[in-house]
């Protein structure tokens, strides 16, 4: 508990203005004792922070996952005390010592936002622009979520997503992108607040930023509403209402605010944005807004039961739709079992038994195969929603069976997220924060690099995000070196929490989708080619071999696909001992490759076994899951002793270090490509199999 307002006095003060002065005082306390962060925004932004929080938002701190609350991002993350000090007064576990352990090791607080850290925090913001469009996504599940399920007098969802967004964040493109897909939908539950300070961190941001705002969100199909005050709360909660009654376009609530609220010889001025006000200042600030300047992290009891007087009419509100939720499954048990399923993220129980299995009398591109495994789970995957950044017919990522997601038609399973790489990375992030939904997005691969930013978030918050990414190399040809992605590979596996899936055939690319859906704890990225390849006959005797390896071997990253020195290569399961590993059984040199280029490795195989090489071709499609493999698995198909060891892919030979040791070789292409046909520039760049054999002969 928080020490209490000594003042008698403080009982004829209007709750609202009490209520603003707690959260700015509990806020510059926590930055001055953190001796870090940033107090003037949420100097500033506090009336229209607790405007919102008091009269409008539909949340139960006692069940912070309730489906039908209202969501509240933060956009402008780097004012996150304004946040926590809401958190705590609304009842979210966040106790007074966790606010002055403020950016500290280990707290609940920390110095941005972090969704799983913090109850109550729905989405990890700090980089600007990414919350402004995750809420995109989290408004578009609740649109189609709604019209999935709501039946007449039963409204599983029926909520707003609301947001407080800064300068920062209409200045980064993403959040241009974002508004306009957001008002093309008529997303009209979608409700930000625009905390108009006009100051950024190197001064006004008359310097870089004179635009008409209104204009170009009203451009953007937006409903914009000015408050020329932002202390004035009453016109604070009349815009807001007003924005709900909108229900056919998103709305921006411009709020004329003054940074560093209070604060005598910093407020106005970017001296307040990203440092503490200091010991003096905080003194002086406290005098000013009417706070006995002694008190440090004060909370009047007043607020606190203002506060949880909100919070009971939130958790009746969940009570009751608790007891409609009830009703609704007795009288759509069906349905109902689907909500739960889409609710809770689980998958129906034969759910896999739709994925197809492709035979060895055809060539597919991994991108085709990927487009019929999406074909056959789109019916038993009812909350299977994605889109692609234009590139649709491309990508193969268009349910034909299904309409296109529109602001006239919610319950499209296709979302045109239109040439807009980055929002789609941060809409995919909402949809998955929201809940329900079964996200999926695609682009080419080289444009992985415009949406990075929000694949990095997903990363970091666990989320089940899958991304399609297509042309995976050289091999789409001709379109030349802006649209080759040669280091894209290297970058993504460099992130943390990221699986990086690059299939070698149709049947490993059923198995990638399979993992990517089973997977709860991060985003998958499967990497797929635009050539067609051909599907390994896993079920052929080769040469001496009874099979070639299984392509559920992908399920632990990588596996022995083909060793001409053993009956059975295809095993999945770790030799219980390394020194099963003879001298007599090892081979004399190893080829490991990834994607397209396991075909290259499989014909360079085939030129050293006719000049009398023992070889063995591992299939790495993921390093992330072989890493995670025990030791003894990953000596049992990377056999320490061997190191005469070759590795072909056709991008950077950035870290394959790791797998080729000191003494190893490296085929690929570490440069940005060239435009030519495909068969002409993996001849050209040397991916072929004669120097993969080539190479494979030199270090013996």
């Amino acid at each position: 508990m928080a020490d209490k307002y000594p003042d008698v006095s403080a009982q004829n003060i209007d709750i609202d203005q009490l209520s603003v002065m707690t959260i700015r005082t509990l806020a510059i306390d926590a930055i001055q004792k953190a001796n870090s962060g940033h107090p003037g925004m949420p100097l500033g932004a506090a009336p229209m922070a607790h405007t919102l929080w008091t009269k409008h938002l539909k949340f139960d701190s006692s069940a912070s996952d309730w489906p039908n609350r209202d969501r509240f991002i933060l956009s402008a993350g780097h004012g996150s005390m304004l946040l926590y000090a809401l958190l705590h007064l609304a009842g979210y576990g966040l106790d007074i010592e966790e606010l002055k352990n403020f950016r500290q090791w280990d707290s609940r607080t920390p110095g941005h936002p972090e969704y799983g850290k913090t109850p109550g925090v729905e989405t990890t913001t700090g980089p600007l622009g990414a919350g402004f469009a995750c809420g995109v996504g989290m408004a578009i599940a609740e649109t189609f979520l709604a019209a999935t399920f709501n039946r007449p007098n039963y409204s599983l969802i029926d909520h707003f997503t609301f947001g407080i967004v800064g300068d920062g964040d209409l200045m980064e493109g993403i959040s241009y992108e974002a508004a306009s897909l957001a008002g093309h939908l008529g997303l009209g539950k979608l409700i930000y607040l625009y905390d108009d300070n006009h100051i950024s961190i190197d001064g006004n941001t008359s310097l870089a930023f004179t635009e008409d705002v209104s204009a170009r969100f009203s451009a953007c199909n937006w409903q914009v509403i000015t408050v020329p005050d932002g202390n004035d709360t009453a016109a604070i909660d009349a815009a807001i209402a007003a924005a709900k009654a909108d229900t056919t376009r998103p709305s921006l609530i411009k709020v004329s605010t003054i940074i560093g609220y209070g604060s005598p010889h910093k407020a106005g001025s970017a001296d307040s944005h990203g440092a503490p006000l200091g010991a003096d200042e905080v003194k002086l600030t406290k005098e000013a807004l009417g706070w006995p300047s002694d008190l440090f992290f004060a909370v009047p009891e007043r607020v606190y039961a203002h506060y949880k007087a909100i919070a009971s009419t939130g958790a009746a509100s969940h009570h009751k739709w608790t007891k409609m939720r009830d009703e609704y499954s007795q009288k759509y048990p069906e349905l109902a079992k689907q909500w739960e399923a889409a609710i809770s993220g689980q998958l129906p129980t034969d759910w896999s038994e739709a994925l197809p299995t492709f035979t060895s009398d055809e060539k597919i591109a991994t991108r085709v195969a990927s487009g019929k495994v999406l074909a056959a789970l789109a019916p038993v995957l009812p909350n299977l929603l994605g889109g692609s950044a234009d590139l649709s017919s491309s990508n193969n990522t268009y349910l034909k069976e299904f309409s296109a997601y529109q602001s006239h038609n919610r319950t499209g399973r296709n979302i045109h997220m239109g040439v807009r790489e980055h929002a789609m990375g941060a809409v995919l992030n909402g949809l998955a924060l929201h809940g329900g939904i079964i996200p999926y997005g695609g682009t080419f691969f080289v444009f992985a690099d415009y949406m990075r930013p929000s694949i990095r978030l997903a990363a970091l918050m666990n989320l089940p995000v899958v991304y399609v990414f297509t042309h995976d190399s050289i091999g789409l040809g001709e379109d030349g070196p802006t649209h080759q992605p040669t280091e894209q590979l290297s970058s993504l596996r460099a992130m943390s929490n990221l699986a990086v899936i690059r299939p070698s055939d149709a049947n490993e690319t059923v198995i990638a989708w399979r993992y990517a859906l089973e997977h709860k704890d991060g985003p998958t990225a499967l990497i797929l080619s635009r050539q067609n390849l051909p599907v390994f006959d896993r079920d052929k005797e080769e040469g001496n071999q009874e099979k070639l390896g299984a392509a559920e071997g992908l399920l632990r990253g990588g596996y022995v696909l083909y060793d001409t020195c053993e009956k059975s290569s295809s095993t999945l399961e770790p030799r219980k001992n390394t020194s099963d590993l003879t001298t007599s059984t090892l081979p004399q040199v190893i080829l490991i490759a990834t994607g397209s280029e396991v075909e290259v490795a499989m014909q360079a195989a085939k030129i050293l076994q006719a000049d009398d090489v023992s070889v063995r071709v591992v299939a790495m499609p993921c390093w992330e899951l072989f890493s995670a493999q025990e030791d003894s698995y990953k000596e049992s198909v990377l056999p320490s002793q061997v190191k005469a060891r070759v590795a072909v892919e056709a991008g950077s030979s950035f870290g394959w270090e790791r797998f080729i040791g000191n003494c190893g070789r490296f085929v690929g292409v570490d440069s940005f490509g060239a435009s030519a046909p495909a068969s002409v520039l993996y001849d050209k760049f040397g991916v072929t199999a004669k120097n993969v054999a080539e190479q494979a002969k030199n270090l013996l």
